[in-house]
């Protein structure tokens, strides 16, 4: 083993604190339920679980990592959209790099050592239901501020399912 890969830090394959929570807007209400803890640490189980769901109206995900960073999940017919709010956390946590992945992020780990924290991905994902790119990018520039849950109350409150998602953190415990 070489010093480099020894000194790699350890990725976090454990169930990470934090909340998935899918999010559906359906004859012009919006509906949060919770999604299965798995979600936290697998972006092709938070796809399943969302492309289960078989709304006739908009669906997606919202994982809180940890705090420290959110996924963002839009299964579409052409694809799944995709939103990392910090690809630096590809470093530490499997889902943000699966994430990348996906995407077809062409960044290395070198690199992502000597990034500030920055998003990666489709930034108008959830602009055709209320949510402008424009938004969002205020929205993750805001990172140095606020953490990830609090990133998430702005897009909630920003889209108007503040209330809808309370409620389910509040059935979380959080």
């Amino acid at each position: 083993m070489g010093a480099q890969s020894a000194q790699k830090q350890e990725r976090v394959t454990d169930v990470p604190d934090g909340f998935a929570v899918a999010v559906v807007r359906e004859d012009g209400k919006w509906r949060c339920t919770p999604m299965r803890p798995a979600t936290l640490t697998s972006l092709t189980a938070a796809e399943t679980e969302l492309r289960e769901l078989r709304s006739a109206g908009a669906v997606f995900g919202i994982l809180d990592i940890d705090d420290e960073f959110f996924v963002i999940v839009r299964p579409a017919p052409s694809g799944t959209r995709l939103l990392l709010s910090d690809a630096t956390a590809a470093l530490d946590y499997d889902i943000a790099a699966e994430v990348l992945e996906k995407l077809d992020a062409d960044i290395d780990d070198e690199e992502l050592e000597r990034c500030d924290p920055f998003e990666e991905g489709d930034l108008g994902l959830l602009s055709d239901i209320g949510l402008p790119e424009a938004v969002l990018g205020v929205i993750l520039d805001e990172s140095d501020d606020l953490y990830a849950d609090e990133q998430v109350g702005r897009i909630a409150r920003e889209m108007g399912f503040a209330d809808e998602l309370s409620a389910v953190l509040d059935r979380l415990g959080r």
